[in-house]
Formats: C-alpha cells, structure tokens, sequence
C-alpha cells in the first residue's frame, strides 16, 4: 500500500468510526428511552434513522457501504480493517447492536401501550 492509499484508508477509518458512534448512541438512546420512559421526537428519529441504517445494509448485502470503500485502499480483511474498533466488537457489532436496538424498540413501544394517556 503507498501513502496515498494509506491516507486514503485512514480517512475512511475515521469517517467509518464516526458514523458508527452516531449509530451506536442513537440505540444506546433508544434504549435509555424504553427503560427510562422518557420518550421524546429524538427517539422516533433515532429509530428511524436505525431503520435506513437497515435498509442500506440489507441493499449491499449486510455490508457497509464504507467497508466496500476501505477495501479499495488494503488488502488486510482483518475484522476491523476498515474501522477503529476493537476486533471483538468490530466482528459482532451488527449482533450486540441489533440486541439492544430490537430490545430498546420492544421497551419504547411497551411504554407507549401502557402510558394510559399519561
């Protein structure tokens, strides 16, 4: 790998870590949300941006678009080649998340039934 791609790689790394730790707050919001009852418009959103995260997911096959894009720049396939994250987390994130995600959601939706109008 020259420099250039290794630039390159790096960027994508930070951007990719970025956009994950947008993700990765927004279900740890959700779920704060569920468990706390304090259900406001930023939860909606935050569902719904989980749900497009999904839906671009499910549109390149279960991969990140980002991951497609690091690829270009190494040869390493590492689990966390194209992200800063812990190998461990990076192989099981769509997992963990999907958990607290589904979990968060069922709990929002759980208050939200049992409000009575409150």
């Amino acid at each position: 790998m020259n420099l250039t791609e290794n630039r390159k790689l790096i960027a994508v790394k930070l951007f990719h870590t970025a956009i994950w730790a947008i993700l990765a707050g927004l279900v740890f919001y959700i779920l704060y949300a569920g468990i706390s009852g304090n259900i406001t418009p930023i939860v909606y959103f935050a569902i719904g941006a989980i749900v497009l995260e999904t839906l671009v997911l499910v549109g390149f096959s279960w991969r990140c678009p980002l991951t497609l894009v690091a690829q270009k720049y190494t040869d390493e396939d590492s689990p966390n080649f194209d992200i800063y994250l812990p190998a461990w987390l990076a192989k099981h994130n769509k997992t963990i998340f999907s958990i607290l995600y589904v979990v968060g959601v069922v709990l929002v939706m759980w208050r939200l039934l049992n409000s009575n109008g409150s």
